[in-house]
């Protein structure tokens, strides 16, 4: 079956058997109410959390009652936990959708917070949202992965491990003027880049060695302004649909180029593509090479970098093809890498993006990976409607 078939088929079951069945139970449902009923069906929570019932102590607050509250969170974009929890005690729909049928078993604000790091630990929204595209990507051939990364502002203090119980750095001897002796012994190679020594290694090898504390990050806006900000950086490879498929996080001030190729082997794992779309900031002879050697066509801005004969030869050739109006496939193609874009804005507007209350970076992975796994379900079902 293929995947617009299968597709159909939820749909089909979601609009004649679902939605009516719950209506007639609860009563009439608004649009997120249907859009979290959709996402819960579709990611099957209840396989990736153990319960263990009949253990001795006092038992346990039910834990995938309090996961599916933590996804209403991203579908409704709650800014807190606080006002999800206002929004239990009132709503009486979304408190029996996430598993609780009296308002007196909704967990205190304490709870939810102990649960939600037991989700970080375990990486529960990161596994569920790599089932679903596995799921839904097997044995499917997507044409374009769009790469690209977000700034995620953070209300924490940057941290700086090499500040930390550092010794003060000796200043390194001047170096003589003119030409070095003969005899004189020869520079210090210099230390591999992060790109270089990426070659070498594994997948979980490349994650581990990627930051992840909070940072200042600083880059340049599309009117060519520099700005800063305090966090992180998520980065997102994104199919067409606008339905991101891998993610990563990082500090903020990690390079977009150092990402991509754990990102592509973290999506080679779930899918099969053609293309690998990517702005300048990927513009390196290692990420060619390395989508390459996935089997992948890289389309890749041109980063002239400091060459001013580059840049005026590129801009004499965005010139030539706008009076000849005759744009080639490839540029045409790059033109797809927008739905990167759109996925990070509908995470910073709509999914929790911008309303990050949490610390840490394993915290706030499993925040913002709720608002990918709403995202991701959601956008997998507008491919049929």
């Amino acid at each position: 079956m293929s995947l617009r078939e299968t597709l159909s088929v939820y749909w089909g079951k979601f609009q004649d058997e679902l939605f009516p069945f719950a209506e007639g139970m609860l009563g009439p449902l608004t649009d997120f109410h249907k859009s979290l009923m959709m996402v819960l069906d579709m990611i099957r929570l209840d396989a990736f959390l153990r319960v263990w019932h009949g253990a001795p102590g006092r038992p346990a607050a039910e834990r995938a009652a309090l996961a599916r509250a933590f996804l209403a969170k991203g579908v409704f974009n709650f800014s807190t936990t606080r006002a999800l929890i206002e929004r239990l005690h009132v709503d009486d729909k979304l408190r029996r959708l996430c598993g609780w049928s009296r308002l007196s078993e909704v967990p205190s604000e304490s709870t939810f917070s102990r649960a939600f790091a037991e989700f970080a630990e375990s990486q529960l929204p990161s596994r569920l949202h790599e089932a679903l595209i596995k799921n839904t990507f097997q044995g499917e051939l997507v044409c374009h992965v769009s790469r690209d990364a977000t700034a995620i502002e953070a209300r924490e203090k940057p941290f700086y491990p090499e500040k930390v119980d550092a010794a003060p750095a000796e200043k390194p001897p001047k170096r003589k003027r003119g030409r070095p002796r003969k005899d004189a012994p020869p520079p210090p190679p210099k230390e591999p880049t992060r790109l270089e020594r990426q070659q070498d290694m594994s997948l979980p090898q490349m994650l581990a060695d990627l930051p992840q504390h909070c940072d200042v990050g600083t880059k340049r806006n599309a009117k060519g302004r520099k700005t800063s900000w305090v966090g992180y950086k998520l980065h997102v490879d994104t199919v067409e649909g606008d339905i991101p498929v891998s993610c990563i996080l990082t500090s903020a001030s990690v390079h977009d180029s150092q990402v991509a190729l754990p990102l592509a082997a973290l999506t080679k794992q779930r899918l099969v593509n053609l293309y690998d779309l990517m702005d300048s900031a990927y513009d390196a002879a290692e990420i060619w090479d390395n989508s390459r050697s996935l089997g992948h066509v890289p389309i890749i801005a041109i980063n002239p970098r400091r060459d001013a004969e580059l840049k005026k030869e590129l801009a004499l050739e965005k010139k030539a093809k706008t009076c000849v109006n005759h744009p080639l496939p490839s540029d045409i193609r790059y033109n797809e890498r927008s739905s990167a874009e759109r996925v990070n804005a509908n995470l910073k507007d709509n999914h929790g993006g911008r309303t990050l209350r949490v610390r840490g970076g394993g915290k706030v992975m499993c925040h913002l990976m709720f608002g990918i796994v709403a995202i991701a379900a959601t956008q997998i079902m507008r491919l049929v409607t």
